[in-house]
C-alpha cells in the first residue's frame, strides 16, 4: 500500500468494518463514517487510535465535501448502503423500490463529485462498492440492481472527468456476489431461499462459494495498492475476476 489516509463509509459493520480493519492492519489512518455512534465506538475500541469514528449520514453532500476538503484522503472506499426491501416488484411501492437509489447511488454520487471538485490528493484511489446484482439483476429487491448499476456508470464518468482535468485519480468498482455473511446479502439470501421453498442452510450449501467480509477487505486492499488494476471486478469466495 502506498496510500496513507483512508475514508471508509459504512464502516461500522459488515464489509465496511472488515475493510477498515484491513486498512489499519496495513498501517493506514482510517476515518470511518456511519450513522451508528455505538457501533462506530465498538470499531474504535477494537482498532485503536488509527481508526477515527465520524457519526454522520454518508448521503449528506456537505459531509462529503467537508471530509474530502479537510482530510484529503489517499483512499476513499464508498461502501455505505441500505438493506433493500425484499419483495417481488408488484408488492413494492415506489418508496420501497427506490430506496437504494436514495442511499447507495446518492452517496456514491456525492462522494465521487466531491473527490473531483475538491479534489482528492493526487494519486488518490476511489473504490466504490456495487453489487453482482448490477449484472444479473435481483427480482426480489426492487431498484437495488439498477441503483448499483448506476454506481458502475458513475465510476466510468468519474474516470473520464479525472483524466480530462489531469487530476491523477483512479476509480475502481467492486461487485461482491450475494453472501449470507453481510447485512444486505443476508437479507437477499433469506428472501431467495424462501422464494425457492428451501431452508436457509440448504440454500447456502448450494451456493458455489461463500464470500466473507474479510475476503472483500483483502480485495479492496489489493486493488487500492495496484496502480495497474482494471476498473471493475467481481469478487466471490473464489477471488477477484476483472470485468470488461
Amino acid at each position: 500500500m502506498t496510500t496513507r489516509t483512508a475514508v471508509v463509509t459504512g464502516a461500522s459493520r459488515g464489509f465496511g468494518r472488515a475493510i477498515a480493519t484491513a486498512l489499519v492492519a496495513e498501517g493506514m489512518a482510517v476515518l470511518g463514517i456511519a450513522r451508528g455512534k455505538q457501533d462506530l465506538g465498538a470499531v474504535r475500541a477494537e482498532l485503536g487510535g488509527a481508526f477515527t469514528p465520524l457519526t454522520g449520514d454518508a448521503t449528506d453532500e456537505t459531509l462529503a465535501r467537508n471530509v474530502i476538503h479537510e482530510h484529503r484522503p489517499d483512499l476513499l472506499v464508498l461502501n455505505a448502503g441500505a438493506v433493500p426491501h425484499m419483495a417481488p416488484v408488484h408488492q413494492q411501492t415506489w418508496e420501497t423500490f427506490s430506496l437504494n437509489w436514495h442511499t447507495d447511488t446518492r452517496h456514491v454520487f456525492h462522494w465521487t463529485r466531491a473527490a473531483l471538485l475538491e479534489p482528492m490528493a493526487p494519486g488518490g484511489v476511489v473504490v466504490s462498492m456495487s453489487s453482482g446484482a448490477a449484472i444479473g439483476g435481483s427480482p426480489l429487491s426492487g431498484g437495488y440492481a439498477s441503483a448499483n448499476a448506476a454506481i458502475r456508470y458513475l465510476r466510468s464518468y468519474a474516470t473520464d472527468e479525472a483524466a480530462r482535468a489531469a487530476l491523477d485519480l483512479r476509480f475502481v468498482t467492486v461487485l461482491p456476489q450475494l453472501t449470507p455473511t453481510a447485512g444486505v446479502g443476508a437479507a437477499g439470501v433469506a428472501g431467495y431461499a424462501a422464494r425457492q421453498g428451501v431452508d436457509l442452510d440448504t440454500f447456502v450449501a448450494n451456493m458455489p462459494s461463500v464470500l466473507t467480509p474479510e475476503q472483500v477487505a483483502k480485495a479492496v486492499v489489493q486493488l487500492a495498492g495496484d496502480p495497474d488494476s482494471a476498473s471493475e471486478y467481481q469478487v466471490s469466495g473464489a477471488g477477484l475476476t476483472p470485468l470488461g
